[in-house]
């Protein structure tokens, strides 16, 4: 794991924010934030999440939606946040990775972009059987090397 620098910033209110360090977190599916510093920009929770915490207690947390804009990447997105304990790590979770479009280079300590892959098929033959079922044929996508 690595840090990177992280603004976060409230959806409604983009001038009510706050930047800090972030770890990333590839094994987190959402990212996490201390509630104390989400309540201090104003975002607000949506809806209860149940969870299994990294030493395997499950927990139900508040789920958020704010804005992060990481360091070395660009544009501010939105994205769901976990309010997390006070004192809580700050991590970026594979959420967060993949609406960036990058993934983890781990050696190298850096994010670098991927290709956005939409669907894992493309439809080759499609056909009617008894007027109301479809059958697909598919051809699996090879993506580049890199």
């Amino acid at each position: 794991m690595f840090k990177k620098r992280a603004r976060v910033s409230n959806s409604k209110n983009p001038k009510s924010f706050f930047d800090e360090e972030f770890w990333i977190d590839t094994g987190a599916l959402y990212s996490f934030v201390p509630e104390d510093c989400l309540q201090r920009i104003g975002v607000e929770p949506s809806v209860p999440r149940n969870l299994v915490l990294a030493d395997g207690r499950q927990e139900t947390r508040l789920l958020g939606f704010c804005d992060f804009q990481i360091e070395g990447l660009e544009g501010s997105i939105p994205y769901p946040v976990i309010f997390a304990p006070k004192g809580s790590l700050f991590l970026i979770g594979a959420t967060a990775l993949e609406n960036f479009g990058v993934e983890v280079d781990p050696l190298q300590k850096r994010l670098k972009p991927i290709l956005a892959v939409i669907g894992g098929f493309l439809a080759s033959d499609a056909q009617s059987i008894n007027g109301d079922t479809i059958n697909i044929k598919a051809k699996l996508i090879e993506l580049p090397p890199g």
